[in-house]
C-alpha cells in the first residue's frame, strides 16, 4: 500500500448537531416467521435467504408501478417516512410500522441513480444520466448534444402522499450523488459529485476536478442556484495505473461520493483514486486538508464513514463498478474491501486493516463493499453495510486493525453479472431497524436482535441521510 499526504491542516471548531435524542427502549413488532439460519454464500440456492440466528427479516415489497424493473438506489429517513430512490423515480414509505411498511406515494421521475436526501419538507433528486431536458417525463438524450440536461432535481414533500416538484439546478457531469451539507438557519448546501468528463461532451470537460456546490433557501428554494465549483485537485490528483493483481485503479476526474461531519465541520471524500478528508468550515469553500491513495488494492475509492467519535473513516473500494464478483479466493480479502483509517486530531489519515466479508459468494453473484452507516453503540463502533448479492452485513470495527463480522442477511443467487447483477445497494439503520434497498428485489426491513447492541434503539432520530453523519447521543 502506498500513502500519499497533502499539506496543511486547519483549527476545526466544534459545533453541535441536532436532531437525536433519547426516548426509551424500541420493542419488535415482528411476528414473520424466522427464515432459514446459518447457510450463507456459496451454501444458498438462488433466491433462498440465509441469515444468522442475530438477524430477522422483517418484510420485502418488490418495485411496483412505474418503478417496477429499475434499479432500486439510495434510501434517506425522516420521522416516520422512508424516501427510497430508484432509477425510475421515487418511493415514499410510512415505516411507522416496520414489519409493515406502507407507501405514501410513487413518484415516476427517469433518471439515473436517484441519489436522495431529505431536508424538511424538501427532497434532493441526482440525476447522473444525460436527458431530453429537467421534466420527470424526460427521455434520454446523448451528453454530446448541448441542451442535454443532468443535476438535481427539488421535490416539495410537506404532503408525502402527493409529492410536489418544484426546481432543478444543472451541474458539470450531472449528479451520480449528491451530500447535504447544513449551513445554518434557512440554508441547505448540496456537495454534488459527478465524475467521467469527455471532450466531446460540452456540458462535463476534462479534467474536471471539481465538485459542484448548490446552495439553496430553504424558505426559498427556486432561488436554488451553483455557487460554487471549487478545483480540489489542482495538481490532477491520482493519474491511475495498473495495480500488481493487473488490475486497473482509477484516475481522479472527480468525486464519486462525500459524506459530511458537521459537528467537526470536515466530510471524507471517496474521489475514485483517492481518499480526501476536507475543511468544510465554510461550506461555499471546502479545502483539501489530507489525501490518501492506495495504489496495491484499491481500484475505485467509492464511498466513506466516519464513526461516532470522528476518529475513524471507513472507505469503501467498489471494485468492478458492482458488476463484478470479488467476493471469492480469487480476488482475496483485500481487494473489493473497506480500509479502515484511524483519523488523527489534526485530521491525518492513517491506514489500520481492511475488512471484507468472508462468506464467500458464486462467481454469477456481483458482490463488492458498497453502501452503509453506524450503528449507534457507546464505545463502540459497529456498521451495517450492503455487499450486493452478499447481502447485509453487521461488522464491528471498535478495534481499527481487527474488524469482525457479527451478523449478515442475504439471499443466494438472483440474477448474474452479464445481465446486470442485483443485491442490495444500500443498508442503514434507523431507529431500531435496518432499512436495505435491493436493486432488483425491493425494499427490506432487517431487525438485528444481538444483545450487546440493544442500547442503539435507544437513539431515536427524527432525521437521517447517512452521507451527514450527526453526533449520536448514545450511554
Amino acid at each position: 500500500m502506498r500513502i500519499l499526504r497533502t499539506l496543511g491542516v486547519a483549527a476545526i471548531a466544534a459545533l453541535t448537531v441536532t436532531g437525536t435524542s433519547m426516548v426509551g427502549a424500541f420493542a419488535a413488532t415482528s411476528d414473520v416467521p424466522p427464515p432459514l439460519v446459518g447457510k450463507s454464500g456459496l451454501d444458498l440456492a438462488p433466491d433462498q435467504i440465509g441469515r444468522s440466528a442475530n438477524v430477522q427479516h422483517l418484510f420485502n415489497t418488490p418495485h411496483a408501478g412505474p418503478l417496477a424493473g429499475a434499479t432500486g438506489s439510495d434510501i434517506a429517513f425522516a420521522g416516520n417516512k422512508a424516501f427510497v430512490g430508484n432509477y425510475n423515480g421515487f418511493v415514499i414509505y410510512d415505516v411507522s410500522n416496520p414489519a409493515s411498511p406502507s407507501t405514501l406515494s410513487t413518484v415516476s421521475c427517469p433518471g439515473s441513480q436517484n441519489d436522495i436526501t431529505v431536508s424538511g419538507n424538501l427532497l434532493y433528486l441526482s440525476t447522473d444520466s444525460s436527458r431530453s431536458d429537467d421534466s420527470c417525463q424526460s427521455v434520454a438524450q446523448p451528453a454530446t448534444i448541448k441542451d442535454s440536461w443532468e443535476g438535481i432535481k427539488i421535490f416539495d414533500v410537506s404532503d408525502p402522499t402527493a409529492p410536489r416538484y418544484l426546481k432543478s439546478v444543472e451541474t458539470a457531469c450531472g449528479s451520480h450523488t449528491h451530500t447535504l451539507v447544513p449551513g445554518g438557519a434557512g440554508t441547505d448546501y448540496l456537495y454534488v459529485s459527478s465524475y467521467s468528463p469527455r471532450a466531446d461532451y460540452p456540458d462535463c470537460q476534462p479534467p474536471h476536478d471539481s465538485i459542484s456546490i448548490i446552495k439553496v433557501p430553504t424558505a426559498n428554494p427556486t432561488d436554488a442556484a451553483v455557487v460554487a465549483t471549487p478545483n480540489l485537485f489542482p495538481d490532477g490528483g491520482n493519474p491511475g495505473g495498473t495495480q500488481p493483481s493487473g488490475d486497473g485503479y482509477s484516475a481522479t476526474t472527480g468525486c464519486h461520493d462525500i459524506t459530511a461531519y458537521p459537528s467537526r465541520k470536515i466530510a471524507a471524500g471517496a474521489c475514485m483514486g483517492d481518499g480526501v478528508i476536507f475543511d468544510i468550515a465554510n461550506p461555499e469553500a471546502p479545502r483539501v486538508i489530507e489525501t490518501v491513495q492506495d495504489t496495491t488494492n484499491f481500484a475505485f475509492w467509492h464511498s466513506a464513514t466516519f464513526n461516532n467519535k470522528g476518529t475513524k473513516v471507513v472507505f469503501t473500494d467498489e471494485l468492478g463498478g458492482g458488476g463484478r464478483a470479488t467476493c471469492n479466493t480469487t480476488v482475496g480479502p483485500n481487494r473489493g474491501a473497506n480500509a479502515i483509517f484511524d483519523l488523527s486530531k489534526d485530521n491525518q489519515l492513517t491506514f489500520k486493516s481492511y475488512y471484507k466479508i468472508q462468506r464467500h459468494q458464486n462467481d454469477s453473484e456481483n458482490c463488492v463493499a458498497h453502501n452503509g452507516s453506524l450503528i449507534p453503540l457507546p464505545g463502540r463502533d459497529v456498521m451495517v453495510q450492503s455487499w450486493y448479492m452478499g447481502g447485509t452485513s453487521f461488522w464491528d470495527f471498535t478495534d481499527s486493525e481487527n474488524p469482525r463480522e457479527i451478523g449478515y442477511f442475504e439471499r443466494g443467487p438472483n440474477g448474474n453479472v452479464g445481465g446486470g447483477g442485483g443485491g442490495t445497494w444500500s443498508s442503514y439503520y434507523y431507529n431500531g431497524h435496518v432499512y436495505s434497498s435491493d436493486l432488483g428485489k425491493g425494499f427490506d426491513v432487517l431487525k438485528i436482535t444481538d444483545p450487546s447492541l440493544k442500547k442503539a434503539a435507544l437513539v431515536k432520530m427524527d432525521q437521517l441521510n447517512p452521507q451527514s453523519q450527526p453526533v449520536y447521543a448514545t450511554r
